[in-house]
């Protein structure tokens, strides 16, 4: 069983910080909605490692918004609901849509530089989009220009304190409501910081597998702690794997952005034959989870650990002006994109589900808010729509910050007594946090990956539940953070895996290969206090 705190501690004997608003995270929503608020509240960011490392800076493809004039938010609409396999919430893709575009020109004023031809905007198209309507920075870049903007911004900002290198380890709440954070110093000491209200913006769960695109500190803190803190967890059997990332020996799966096949490139199975034509009518620019499982069924046909990305037919100019960092990043391990066909493979690489937020970004604990791929707003329901993702971070980041402003009130200044204990054993055993990680991603990998079935399932959560076992030992250290955390969204995952009996979206049971539904048409939600819970759509006739 998961205990309600991973260390033990009293507040009244920790040193204390105080802010009127905590954020956890220093990616894109945690950066932007910090500038939201610091024109009237004190805010502390808490990065884990330094400023700028997230999931943010690895962002290749862009950030989708309706910009052009041949483009429209219903039609940007649409092609976000289709993605998502009927279990979007409408009224959430209605704010992403009609609220993105002003988030952009937010990110400009705060100095990003996104790409421009002839002085105008240039776009983009990438898989299930109707239209072109990707803006993108430095060809492939997106990301890593965003963050470089925001934190800029947010270093000379007096009334941003900002944290490096301190890892949160647990959400502090008093009578049900959340009261700040319980974060380790790098000195190895640990600080209470209150807040009257707390962010999550940690980024997403991608090491829960072997083989992801997701940097290392992508470790599911965020969705952990909040499951801890008594918030709900909604939708999380839902993880998109992307169907290209580099497969070469000694190389990363480094990610090879959806965008090069938005500009042409054409997928080859080892025997060089083009193959989505028989899989979706959008071929290459099928949606990711079609994408992906075809390349899977096509590596079975053939015997293969991987395909080939062919944009060989594109001039070396295109290549090198929109795929800069991606073409050298091939030619670090001796491969052209100009002239060489790149071998890729599917890999872990976002999580549409998290902590469940209503529209103001709020989750079910009192004065906790969530945002970018920690939430689940409803905006990917089961499928994400590509680079969508950037876009729910600044529309909800923006959405919190104004709640925030006008609705949260200061908590009471006297610190309440909070303690927590139990009885742990004072080491592990001998198998190495590293160890324990490995064998954890090869299980998620093997039995709750792109195919899934009961058996394997069932499999998997008895194996979880045997890990869980390691809560009983004493912590100390970031990596064994880390490491609970990751078996505790593990344990989310499969469960909500095996609850839904049926195939939708990013979520495929081979036991269960149909959509259905009459029967499934809804929503997994699971909480430490009620257990797992379902949720009706609220779009049954659509």
């Amino acid at each position: 069983m998961v205990p309600r705190y991973v260390v033990d501690f009293k507040l009244a004997e920790i040193e204390t910080i105080k802010t009127d608003v905590l954020i956890i995270g220093s990616g894109a929503a945690g950066l932007y909605t910090a500038l939201q608020l610091c024109d009237q509240c004190s805010v502390t960011l808490v990065s884990k490692t330094s400023l700028t490392q997230s999931n943010t800076r690895y962002a290749q493809g862009g950030i989708a918004a309706v910009t052009a004039e041949n483009d429209s938010p219903e039609l940007h609409r649409q092609d976000t609901l289709i993605a998502g396999a009927g279990i979007c919430s409408h009224e959430a893709v209605e704010v992403l849509v009609n609220e993105g575009p002003n988030c952009i020109n937010d990110l400009i004023r705060y100095g990003t530089n996104f790409d421009k031809k002839d002085g105008v905007l240039e776009l983009t198209k990438e898989g299930a989009h109707s239209k072109r309507r990707i803006l993108h920075a430095h060809g492939d870049a997106t990301g890593a220009e965003i963050v470089r903007a925001l934190s800029e911004q947010a270093l000379k900002n007096e009334r941003i304190t900002i944290l490096e290198n301190h890892f949160t380890i647990d959400l502090i709440t008093n009578k049900g409501e959340c009261i700040g954070a319980l974060v380790l110093k790098p000195d190895g000491k640990k600080v209470y910081i209150r807040a009257d209200a707390t962010v999550l913006a940690t980024g997403g769960a991608g090491q829960l597998y072997r083989y992801t695109t997701n940097p290392e500190i992508a470790t599911g803190d965020g969705i952990a702690m909040a499951y801890r803190a008594g918030a709900y967890i909604k939708d999380v059997e839902f993880i998109q794997f992307h169907p290209t990332a580099l497969f070469y020996p000694g190389a990363p799966r480094f990610l090879i952005s959806e965008a090069v096949r938005g500009e042409g490139a054409v997928l080859r199975n080892i025997k060089g034959e083009r193959f989505m034509q028989h899989y979706h009518p959008q071929k290459e620019l099928a949606p990711r989870d079609i994408v992906a499982r075809a390349i899977v069924t096509e590596m079975e046909k053939t015997g293969s650990t991987f395909v080939y990305l062919d944009i060989t037919h594109e001039s070396e100019e295109l290549i090198k002006h929109r795929f800069p960092t991606i073409y050298q990043e091939c030619l670090r391990y001796g491969l052209d994109m100009v002239t060489d066909w790149i071998p890729v493979a599917p890999a872990a690489h976002y999580i549409m589900g998290g902590i469940k937020t209503d529209l103001k970004g709020e989750t079910a604990t009192p004065r906790l808010y969530a945002c970018g791929e920690v939430s689940c707003t409803g905006v990917h329901g089961a499928n994400r729509l590509a680079s969508n993702s950037l876009a729910e971070a600044l529309v909800f980041g923006l959405r919190i910050a104004n709640h925030i402003r006008s609705e949260i009130s200061p908590l009471d200044n006297e610190i309440p007594a909070v303690s927590f204990s139990m009885l742990r054993q004072q080491t592990m055993n001998n198998e190495t946090t590293v160890e324990k990680r490995l064998r954890l991603q090869k299980l998620m990998l093997r039995h709750v990956g792109l195919k899934r079935h009961e058996k394997g399932l069932t499999k998997a959560i008895k194996e979880l539940d045997r890990f869980i076992k390691s809560f009983r030992f004493k912590m100390e250290r970031p990596d064994e953070f880390e490491y609970v955390n990751l078996l505790t969204c593990a344990s989310l995952v499969a469960n909500a895996a095996l609850q839904r009996e049926e195939s939708r979206g990013a979520h495929y049971r081979e036991d269960f290969p149909e959509r259905d539904d009459l029967v499934w048409r809804k929503h997994i939600v699971q909480s430490i206090e009620d257990g797992v819970l379902e949720e009706r759509s609220l779009h049954d006739d659509e």
